[in-house]
């Protein structure tokens, strides 16, 4: 993926993705009670990584998680650190975390892996390895599709997953799924697919 792009398409667009996804009262309900449901972990550290403005990253907070926000895009990191001062924002890509290894319960990467192409994303899971503990929680989001294929997202480009594909990724990458969610096309809305996984011992 290249980075800058994303972080200067985004970093364009960022009062109108705020206005459109800025709060969690803009989340689908079966949404935040699948991400409620499986890292409302205490204690322990949850990363949101590709956190946007915040809004997931409160809503676990608001949970009493010790969740902590990661973006590329600073007008996002600076809008979640007004909104939330007492929250934990920084700048950060999850190409390279500067976090320790096994050191994080939890990450949530809802719809922050969708433009990274097809061969980059074994990397990026196993960099979610590297930091996540033993028995620890992953949740993604993503757009699903009957085939793995770009499509011409608003932003920038974005990739369409089967579900059993990007299961089939999280399992070569050491995590055991433990639920998943789907909701197809609905009018405006996309196919929707998130997966609920586990990391097995290293």
């Amino acid at each position: 993926m290249n980075v800058e792009r994303v972080r200067e398409a985004y970093g364009r667009v960022a009062d109108l993705y705020i206005g459109l996804f800025g709060t969690s009262g803009q989340v689908h309900a079966d949404d935040l009670a699948f991400i409620g449901r499986h890292l409302k972990i205490r204690p322990g550290t949850v990363l949101d990584l590709g956190c946007g403005p915040g809004h997931l990253t409160g809503y676990l907070r608001s949970l009493g998680v010790d969740a902590r926000g990661i973006d590329l895009v600073p007008e996002f990191i600076a809008y979640a650190r007004a909104t939330d001062p007492d929250g934990s924002y920084q700048l950060g890509s999850m190409n390279s975390l500067d976090v320790a290894d096994g050191s994080v319960a939890g990450i949530l990467a809802w719809y922050s892996l969708i433009h990274f192409p097809p061969g980059d994303l074994d990397g990026i899971l196993a960099e979610f390895r590297r930091v996540i503990a033993p028995g620890g929680t992953l949740v993604v989001g993503f757009f699903d599709g009957d085939e793995l294929e770009p499509f011409d997202h608003k932003v920038v480009t974005a990739y369409r997953w089967p579900i059993d594909g990007f299961a089939e990724r999280l399992a070569r990458a050491g995590f055991a799924e433990v639920e998943r969610e789907h909701r197809p096309l609905n009018g405006t809305h996309r196919s929707h697919a998130a997966i609920a996984a586990v990391m097995g011992g290293r």
